[in-house]
């Protein structure tokens, strides 16, 4: 189908965004371990400690979460009364880092979950939104911590259990994006919505390879909507696959015809340095939103890259779900950029 068609609706999982649709600003708060990391000098605000001046991990991540906002809206010039909507979303249970963050800037709030794929959930809502004409200017933004995270789904760290190579460290950070019509900033053209894929994998320590037949299915519908290919992007990004659901992509995409080998990344593998203790790799709801909202957008606006796909990835299960036995089902969402002014 030819992607020029002024329509919003390519298929059942893609949209057209007719509009002129822009990220107009975005910013991004991390802790100490990001801080250390190859895309540090991007970043808005590092913090020294992981728990971030307050007096638990649970507020540092609201915390994150406040300054990715508060720096979005300060870079764009406007107040919190000049913004629609906030749709945002974070890993702990009933999105309450969400939503004490909305409580304190007054806006109205679209809670969102999509585990760690909730970067472009809520981006791709934003844009929709904004499209249609409900919003003039809605912010989407996400958070992780790695020790609410570690509470939340696995054991405390102060537990300090054993964990395997598989395993990936959940990125403390947050990102926030401001989406309007016109203006500065990257156009967001599609977004690609997935489908819920079960392979049947219960350990929750190898989320790479729970999550990897996920960003596939959402990337081949992407492609196929779209008639396009890896080709018509100069950078493809997943969200947070790391060192084992990397090469699994990569090898799924190949065996369905799509090399992806040249312009092919995964934001758990940019966001550290190969020296950093961090077993497989970067995972969780910032890890894709760091990146994308810092490093992917100074690419973009820098004219370095024209065309970004990036393809959040994210594994819906609770730790109700593991110890029931079940499998863990994961998603992954997938959003179009086209860049500069």
């Amino acid at each position: 189908m030819d992607s020029n068609k002024q329509t919003a609706r390519i298929s059942r999982q893609t949209w057209h965004f007719a509009e002129n649709v822009r990220l107009q600003a975005s910013a991004v708060a991390v802790g100490p371990k990001e801080g250390e990391g190859p895309l540090a000098a991007l970043f808005d605000k590092i913090h020294d400690d992981m728990y971030a001046g307050q007096q638990s991990w649970e507020d540092a991540e609201r915390q994150l979460m406040e300054d990715a906002v508060t720096n979005v809206l300060k870079k764009a010039a406007i107040t919190e009364q000049e913004v629609d909507f906030i749709l945002a979303g974070d890993l702990l249970n009933q999105n309450i880092t969400t939503n004490f963050t909305a409580e304190k800037l007054a806006i109205p709030l679209l809670g969102m979950y999509g585990a760690c794929s909730t970067s472009m959930l809520t981006l791709a809502t934003a844009a929709s939104l904004v499209n249609a004409g409900y919003a003039n200017r809605a912010i989407a933004a996400c958070s992780s911590h790695n020790a609410t995270a570690e509470r939340q789904y696995r054991y405390p760290t102060e537990y300090g259990g054993q964990k395997p190579p598989s395993a990936q460290w959940t990125v403390t950070g947050a990102g926030a994006g401001l989406v309007g019509i016109g203006g500065k900033g990257p156009r967001i053209t599609h977004a690609t919505m997935g489908k819920v894929v079960d392979m049947g994998i219960k350990d929750p320590f190898d989320m790479g390879s729970a999550m990897a037949p996920a960003a596939v299915s959402t990337l081949e519908a992407h492609f196929k909507d779209l008639g396009r290919s890896p080709k018509d992007y100069d950078l493809i990004v997943t969200g947070d696959l790391a060192a084992v659901g990397y090469p699994i992509v990569k090898e799924l995409m190949l065996a369905q015809g799509y090399d992806m080998d040249q312009v092919y990344n995964d934001c758990g593998l940019m966001i550290y340095s190969p020296d950093q203790d961090v077993f497989a790799g970067g995972s969780g709801c910032a890890s894709s939103a760091v990146v994308t909202y810092s490093y992917i957008m100074d690419q973009l606006n820098r004219g370095l890259v024209k065309k970004v796909l990036v393809c959040a990835t994210g594994a819906l299960l609770s730790p109700v779900s593991h110890q029931q036995g079940n499998s863990i089902p994961c998603i992954a969402h997938a959003v179009a950029f086209e860049g500069g002014a």
